[in-house]
């Protein structure tokens, strides 16, 4: 782990090396561009061979979709506590989403027009688990065996997933936004993924919608004296798991705190199946930061922006009031993020490399498309003619004021109902 001493007046490593920002390397934007164009441009037959080239996998046309046989024994394959887990985590998610589901409004403004918004669910979106969308595509990349993993077949099916394929990557990226003669095209794609999809979905928005743009898993641990190192340790090490691109940090004014904590990790690495990408992680992408002061770490985070922040102080709300930049924030000692993971019911996709800066995490109504409504009566927009005269005057457009007037210089009243 890289030790990082910010206490030193002088030190100004928190405004470079850590404050981020999301941007990605010349020779990743030409890589993934390259990609894009060759699905565009070959369809099903470009698809296959990106998928034989990076996924190793050799696949037919027809093999791409996984079929409903493959699902119903995915299902029933699933041990009755697996089962149990997936309808507990399902309810959750659900719960949670109809709290935060936006929904249609009208008002009257102040000269007497009706406006407000309607809300409806995207037709078709590509990967997770949307509110209303009534065709829901998975994507998902399998190695030689052909073969999805039976819990996460049972997963989708429980979450009403409607197509799923077996494609990965910034071709899987691809096909979802320009379609392919198999994969039709969506509406707007969501999902986390490697720099590869993260840079495809940058490249696709605007011809698509994307939700954000989610990196490899981090985690970024605030704690003070008393805080357990074993549980830091252990929270550090479980992000640590989802691969190598993943970043771990633990600020704190505490040196004995970080100490305790890296030795912890050390033994804990040794113990866990995982090992060697661990040991990987740990050497190349953990930090450990000593700061002034608990004032001097939420400086930190902000500028961090961390896509998982776990405060484990005396008095955690407290400082996560003070926090505007993070992902999702796990509040005390018994909020580990693998309750977020897997089952606490927000969304546990969150944006990384910085970018929760500008972007927040995943949300319900990031599946429904808004139409604003406007609808004036004459009395309205006759209580309004001046103020649309002085726009139009002040920007030179005449036709913009006239559109609003002309319907006041007729004396046929039905002309005006």
């Amino acid at each position: 782990m890289k030790f990082i001493d910010l206490t030193s007046e002088e030190s100004t490593t928190e405004t470079t090396e850590l404050d981020r920002r999301y941007f990605p390397a010349d020779r990743l934007i030409q890589q993934v561009r390259e990609i894009l164009d060759q699905v565009r441009a070959g369809g099903d037959q470009a698809l296959l061979q990106l998928v034989e080239r990076f996924d190793h996998t050799l696949l037919s046309r027809p093999e791409l979709r996984v079929d409903q046989h493959e699902i119903g024994k995915a299902v029933e394959n699933l041990d009755s506590g697996m089962r149990d887990a997936l309808e507990i985590a399902k309810q959750n998610v659900q719960e949670f989403a109809r709290k935060s589901q936006r929904i249609d409004w009208l008002a009257k403004n102040g000269q007497g027009a009706e406006v407000g918004e309607y809300f409806h669910p995207f037709q078709r979106v590509g990967i997770y688990v949307p509110a209303g969308v009534p065709e829901i595509v998975v994507v998902s990349p399998v190695g030689p065996d052909k073969k999805m993993n039976h819990a996460l077949l049972g997963a989708l099916q429980i979450a009403g997933a409607t197509e799923i394929f077996k494609v990965g990557g910034a071709h899987a990226i691809a096909a979802l936004a320009f379609g392919t003669e198999t994969i039709p095209k969506v509406d707007k794609i969501f999902g986390p993924g490697n720099a590869y999809v993260t840079e495809a979905k940058r490249q696709v928005f605007g011809y698509v919608a994307v939700d954000l743009l989610p990196g490899p898993s981090e985690i970024l641990v605030l704690a003070d004296a008393s805080a357990r190192p074993a549980w830091l340790a252990a929270d550090l090490l479980a992000q640590a798991e989802h691969g190598p691109g993943s970043v771990i940090c633990a600020v704190s004014p505490s040196r004995s705190i970080l100490d305790a904590t890296q030795m912890e990790m050390t033994k804990q690495v040794a113990t866990l199946p995982r090992r060697k990408l661990l040991e990987e992680v740990v050497s190349n992408r953990a930090f450990v930061v000593l700061v002034r002061d608990l004032a001097h770490a939420v400086q930190f985070v902000n500028g961090f922006a961390p896509e998982h922040l776990s405060i484990v102080t005396q008095d955690p709300w407290s400082i996560a009031k003070q926090v505007r930049n993070a992902g999702a924030i796990f509040l005390g000692s018994y909020s580990p993020v693998v309750a977020g993971d897997f089952m606490a019911g927000p969304s546990h996709e969150l944006p990384t490399g910085g970018a929760g800066k500008s972007f927040g995490g995943l949300t319900v109504d990031q599946f429904q498309r808004r139409t604003s409504v406007v609808c004036y009566s004459a009395e309205a927009l006759q209580r309004s003619l001046s103020v649309l005269d002085k726009f139009s005057e002040a920007e030179h457009l005449e036709a913009h004021g006239r559109s609003a007037r002309i319907r006041f210089t007729t004396t046929n009243v039905n002309e005006r109902q």
